[in-house]
């Protein structure tokens, strides 16, 4: 892997010498006695750098496939399909006492808590903590190759870690990813604290706390799709017949539902509203083997959508109503103008440093005094002790006007005040997708469109 020019551009000096990595050779633990075993050796350790597989790219539910852990004397590759419950590791990812390292810790936590209602206490994640020093190529690939020198093989990153059994190669790929957390936890520990930003990253950590997944209604699954919006409220009731049909589908065969029919074509039947197997083929994308086994199960799904009567056509929910403020936009361009001023002066992506939609809350509530600005909730603190006292002079200057919005009132009416999502939430966030729509997400873990920590 070839560093971006990009990644030059950072907070700090870029280390003068490579650091010298972590040389042990992984255990393989398949059964309960091998766990229990290594467990014993390593019961006294106050870190550990953990990760997961999962095969979300190619199964309907997503699960922990393989776990990976390092500490600094010892790594193993744990297979939970063999070994079943792991009360050991358990009990200690669980202690306040323990640190525990992740890189993107984000779709790990969910996971684990899936799987094993798992809550980590004592987080580190190395992509944020990279973030926070203004470092633009964050992935583990970037930071490895920054800080040691390394070069990682991609190729098995949308394997499917499912298989069994798994080759070398993917093992060796798989116990990478720990293999030199740690040290590259306290590489960059270091740069937060030279740098007076150790305090940034303790608050973004502790948010992490009890990430998990929300439950949701599956009858209303067909509303998630992205471009359902667009679509007539007829059109919408094909989509809510095409949707559950799909999804039982990929239960049945256990494979990610964009492999057996994508939301792009589950759309364009939706709006097409085929009657025959030869109008439903030529939809491009239809699959062939779906349309020859399953093609009139598809029709069925369309004539049931068209029957439905008006009065049960379904209607995509109303984002909500904010009274019009001639001034929102402008309050909104003096917060940014402060944030992307403070961002250049630290070298950190403005929107890691604050959010747009974390602006847009500050500018709806229009805060008088720094008081009243720490009562918004979405705000960290470390962000008020920056941006705080800039964000109240600059909405204390007189407006200068400009179109109404629908964006700004302090509160809409009737409506509880409007937070963050996912990542922009308090220490009990959840995502808005459960477990059986991760493939739709894509190969990458945890993405998330609205997190300053998310996409590269």
């Amino acid at each position: 892997m070839s560093r971006s020019r990009a990644d030059d551009a950072v907070a700090g000096p870029r280390p003068s010498c490579l650091v010298p990595v972590s040389d042990h050779t992984p255990l393989y633990l398949d059964s309960p006695d091998l766990v229990a075993r290594f467990m014993a050796s390593i019961a006294g350790t106050r870190a550990i750098a953990l990760d997961t597989e999962g095969a979300s790219f190619h199964r309907f539910v997503d699960r922990i496939y393989l776990l990976q852990l390092s500490t600094a004397e010892q790594s193993a590759i744990i297979d939970p399909i063999r070994t079943g419950d792991l009360p050991e590791l358990g009990r200690l990812v669980e202690d306040p006492d323990v640190e525990i390292v992740f890189h993107d810790a984000d779709y790990d936590l969910r996971l684990l808590h899936q799987d094993y209602g798992w809550r980590v206490r004592n987080i580190f994640d190395t992509r944020i903590a990279a973030q926070l020093l203004g470092i633009k190529a964050f992935g583990l690939a970037a930071l490895l190759e920054r800080y040691f020198g390394l070069k990682l093989d991609k190729k098995h990153q949308r394997a499917d870690w499912s298989m069994r059994p798994l080759t070398a190669d993917m093992l060796d790929y798989a116990a990478q990813d720990t293999l030199h957390l740690l040290e590259l936890r306290s590489l960059l520990k270091g740069e937060l604290e030279r740098l007076g930003r150790w305090s940034w990253a303790a608050e973004e950590f502790a948010r992490l706390e009890g990430t998990q997944w929300a439950p949701e209604d599956p009858s209303q699954s067909f509303l998630r799709v992205k471009g359902a919006r667009d679509l007539t409220r007829r059109e919408l009731a094909v989509l809510r017949e095409l949707v559950p049909w799909r999804d039982g589908v990929a239960r049945e065969l256990d494979r990610s539902t964009f492999r057996v029919v994508s939301n792009e074509v589950l759309l364009e039947i939706s709006r097409q509203a085929p009657t025959a197997k030869d109008t439903l083929g030529a939809i491009k994308g239809m699959p062939r083997g779906i349309l020859e086994s399953r093609g009139e199960e598809v029709l069925a799904a369309v004539r049931r959508g068209m029957a439905a009567a008006e009065g049960d056509l379904p209607r995509c929910p109303r984002a909500a109503r904010w009274e019009r403020d001639p001034d929102f936009d402008d309050r909104v361009a003096r917060l940014k103008a402060v944030r992307d001023a403070a961002a250049a002066r630290l070298d950190v992506d403005p929107g890691v440093l604050c959010s747009r939609e974390r602006l847009e809350t500050v500018a709806r509530r229009n805060p008088r005094t720094l008081e009243e600005l720490e009562e918004i909730a979405e705000l960290r603190r470390w962000q008020i002790a920056v941006l705080g006292a800039e964000f109240v002079r600059a909405l204390a200057r007189p407006a200068t006007g400009g179109p109404a919005t629908n964006g700004g009132a302090p509160e809409p009416r009737g409506a509880a005040r409007r937070g963050g999502r996912a990542p922009e939430r308090p220490a009990d966030r959840t995502a808005d997708r459960p477990p059986e729509r991760l493939a739709e997400r894509g190969a990458e873990r945890g993405a998330d469109d609205d997190s300053p920590y998310r996409a590269e």
